[in-house]
């Protein structure tokens, strides 16, 4: 296992690469998703991203999260034949859920009208076939993690996703009487190159490698067999497995819940679904492009670093130590860019839609919805973060005791949606998201406060900036809500362009102040930073 230093300079590496790569292909996805909204329907938009896109996630994070989290906990390079065998069964686990929920999907969910939504069945088929194929990447995907491939994985899933945006394009624009069969052909482009790099990035790695200890010596070592002498998969990782899977099944529900909502009890029409779905993926670009990466390598850091089912007292010195800072960094920094989304987004969210899709978006609820979710997304940055380090430290009890928990999150959720959906519309399914987040956020912060009870670590003061800090947020939303009131939004290019500069200007000292007072933060970020370089140093 790589030291623990290695491994929070490489998470490190690993989320800074993310968030450059994720910005740059993200904004290319970003800028054709507005030129595509003016050739297509809303309607269009809400059978595609909300139904079709529900199928495919569904099936993928059912039968590969619990294998990627088991799998990632503890890797073992002399159990790498039992990981890739293990791994390989997400094949079946996802050719079963498939066939279940595409029957579903075309049998007993209400359809959209074929006269104005033709070929659903083959968007059904053709999504769930794309999902299927991406499975057969799982043990590159798990292999790459582990032994910390830290651009890959961006790359790869960039240049797929680019290539997506650009089969849309093209297709929109010279087939549009395609309908729903464009978004099928360009899935099955982004599953094609998804695939296809992997598999030619790791069979030229495992030719050219002279590195004894990589795992893989042949391209046959990245399918299953039989191993003489030893179980077909490690046992303790397939109970691990059966335990995330259970948790992963609850979580999936969570994560989704405002779409299963829209599909199984059709509380709006496609059309305001597509609006929903539009205005989410705004939304939540931050949790993209930032939070996703450092929880993921948040995850893999805390994995490799923290044992299991022990508290702090327990931890090795060096490990925990290191631990605490990344966590209590970690915190500090998802607070502060959450924060700085909620006080600035508030006031640009009408002039964000207006440009980016026109009347279309920013009449009627599109603006209160990206309001809502500015709050939305700083609860996602707090409970993402603390939620990786309570996966990582958690005992396989401590993690079935969760899944009971997380159940009851999802009846909460669940009935808080339906409700709040059918009293204020569109705008509860936000609500609910934020009670969701913010009843686990609770629970994560009651384990981490019990993990570290009766030691010297505090790493939960991560979460409460300077008061410096908060003042000068407190006055920046002052500011811009009465230049939003008095400049924006239908008063000419001058006043817009004259509303967004003072929103920089109060973003430029906000930034300044954050610079100037948290300097603990500022402090590890720094170091890691040059621990970064001087192992670049050596490498060259």
């Amino acid at each position: 296992m790589p030291s623990s230093g290695k491994v929070l300079a490489s998470a490190a590496r690993s989320a800074s690469y993310n968030m450059i790569l994720q910005v740059m292909f993200r904004m290319v996805t970003f800028l054709l998703n507005a030129f595509i909204l003016r050739y297509i329907s809303k309607e269009m938009v809400g059978v595609v991203n909300v139904r079709l896109t529900l199928l495919y996630s569904t099936i993928l994070f059912i039968a590969r999260e619990a294998f990627r989290r088991a799998c990632l906990s503890s890797p073992n390079k002399n159990q790498w034949a039992q990981t890739i065998n293990l791994i390989w069964c997400t094949i079946p686990v996802g050719f079963f859920f498939a066939t279940i929920l595409s029957f579903v999907w075309m049998f007993l969910l209400e359809r959209p009208d074929d006269a104005v939504l033709p070929n659903y069945d083959i968007g059904v088929l053709i999504f769930g076939l794309s999902a299927l194929l991406e499975l057969l990447v799982e043990p590159l995907w798990v292999l790459g993690q582990a032994l910390l491939f830290v651009r890959l994985k961006v790359i790869i899933e960039g240049f797929a996703i680019a290539g997506r945006c650009i089969m849309t394009v093209i297709l929109v624009q010279k087939c549009p009487d395609l309908g729903i069969v464009i978004f099928c052909i360009a899935q099955l482009c982004f599953t094609f190159i998804y695939v296809s790099l992997y598999y030619a990035f790791f069979t030229y790695y495992i030719i050219k490698n002279k590195d004894d200890n990589f795992p893989l010596k042949s391209v046959r070592d990245i399918f299953p067999r039989i191993i003489p002498g030893a179980y077909w998969a490690d046992i303790s990782t397939v109970v691990l497995v059966w335990s995330f899977f259970k948790q992963g099944f609850l979580k999936q529900i969570l994560t989704e819940g405002e779409r299963y909502m829209m599909t199984i009890f059709d509380v709006l029409n496609f059309g305001d679904q597509g609006i929903y779905d539009i205005i989410n993926n705004l939304g939540s670009l931050a949790a993209r492009f930032i939070f996703l990466p450092i929880e993921e390598s948040g995850y893999l850091f805390f994995a490799q670093t923290v044992e299991r089912g022990k508290i702090a007292k327990k931890q090795p010195k060096e490990s925990i130590d290191l631990a605490s800072k990344a966590l209590e960094a970690l915190l500090k920094f998802v607070v502060l860019v959450g924060a700085t989304i909620l006080v600035f987004g508030y006031a640009y969210s009408y002039l964000l839609l207006d440009m980016y899709g026109g009347t279309l978006l920013s009449s009627g609820t599109g603006p209160t919805l990206l309001r809502f979710y500015c709050m939305y997304v700083l609860m996602i940055a707090v409970n993402g973060t603390t939620e990786c380090f309570v996966f990582a430290a958690m005992s396989q009890k401590e993690v079935d005791r969760y899944n009971h928990k997380m159940l009851g999150f999802s009846v909460v959720f669940l009935t808080s949606s339906y409700f709040l959906t059918k009293s204020v519309g569109s705008v509860g399914f936000i609500l609910a998201n934020c009670l969701n987040m913010l009843a686990r956020i609770i629970h994560s912060i009651y384990f981490i406060s019990n993990f570290y009870k009766g030691s010297r670590y505090s790493p939960l003061s991560g979460l409460v900036p300077t008061p410096p800090v908060l003042v000068v947020f407190t006055v920046s939303g002052l500011i811009t809500i009465f230049s939003e009131i008095t400049f924006c939004c239908n008063q000419g290019i001058f006043y817009r362009f004259l509303h967004v500069v003072i929103g920089a200007v109060c973003l430029l000292i906000t930034l300044i102040t954050i610079f100037l007072s948290e300097k603990k933060l500022i402090s590890f970020v720094i170091d890691q930073w040059k621990e970064r370089r001087t192992d670049e140093d050596k490498n060259k």
